[in-house]
């Protein structure tokens, strides 16, 4: 299977710090991959660097082939890859639809020129992302919150509105930084089959992950990253039961 996301021989240091240190790995089409390993492993610097917020030191990151170095995140997501983040980083103050709005793909609506030019054709390009952005809100359950204020949502439903918004998008490569953080087990079973919904529905999905048995049940492949290096990687079975593994994550 040829993968659409590649990262070789990735670094990435501050300072006197290596926080990632030779990165390789390949992320396959309409999978999940799980991206796994101790606090300061470097998986969020990983994620940094693919998604164009942070430049490499060294290495290659490739989207289907194409070079992502160099390229701004705005670019990066424009060609097809969108992120989380820990901290939801949504607009409060504006309604759970716009901010769905936000993420949908709106071309005509991002040139100021054609707003005076072509009225009509940026009123239609509006109509048509919120009738994409509504389907969007129902696939997560949000639907009838969809004229509320994002700050009125519950911390879960946030995530969820969090991972609308770049669903809505044209991107086909979703990076998930630790979605059910701060769950409970309600939450986490409401979750979770969302997650796998979105790989059956075409999406490629690397999450970064540290419940061990939630990654079990959603990825069909993990990579375990320690001290800024894949130090292995394989199906989840295989990974969780590897006792040097768990002695380097849980300690014993």
């Amino acid at each position: 299977m040829t993968p659409v996301l590649s990262l070789e021989n990735v670094s990435k240091s501050f300072g006197g710090i290596q926080a990632v240190k030779g990165c390789s790995f390949d992320v396959a089409p309409h999978l999940i991959t799980g991206l796994i390993g101790p606090n300061g492993a470097g998986k969020t610097t990983v994620f940094n660097m693919i998604t164009g917020f942070l430049p490499p030191d060294t290495g290659s990151i490739r989207l289907r082939g194409n070079e992502l170095r160099g390229r701004s995140p705005h670019d990066i997501e424009r060609r097809g890859v969108a992120r989380t983040f820990q901290h939801l980083r949504l607009w409060q103050k504006m309604t759970v639809l716009d901010n769905v709005m936000l993420g949908c793909s709106t071309p005509l609506g991002e040139n100021v020129l054609t707003l005076f030019l072509r009225p009509g054709a940026v009123a239609a390009e509006e109509a048509t992302a919120r009738l994409q952005a509504m389907e969007v809100l129902e696939f997560f359950g949000l639907a009838d919150r969809a004229g509320e204020l994002a700050e009125s949502l519950a911390y879960p439903e946030q995530k969820l509105l969090s991972m609308a918004r770049i669903y809505a998008s044209d991107a086909d490569v979703l990076l998930l930084d630790e979605p059910t953080s701060g769950l409970d087990n309600e939450w986490l079973h409401r979750l979770v089959p969302i997650v796998r919904k979105l790989a059956d529905n075409g999406k490629t999905v690397l999450l970064i992950e540290h419940n061990m048995e939630l990654v079990s049940e959603l990825s069909d492949e993990v990579v375990f990253l320690h001290q800024g290096e894949v130090i292995a990687r394989g199906k989840p079975a295989e990974i969780t039961r590897d006792p040097a593994l768990n002695e380097i994550y849980f300690g014993v």
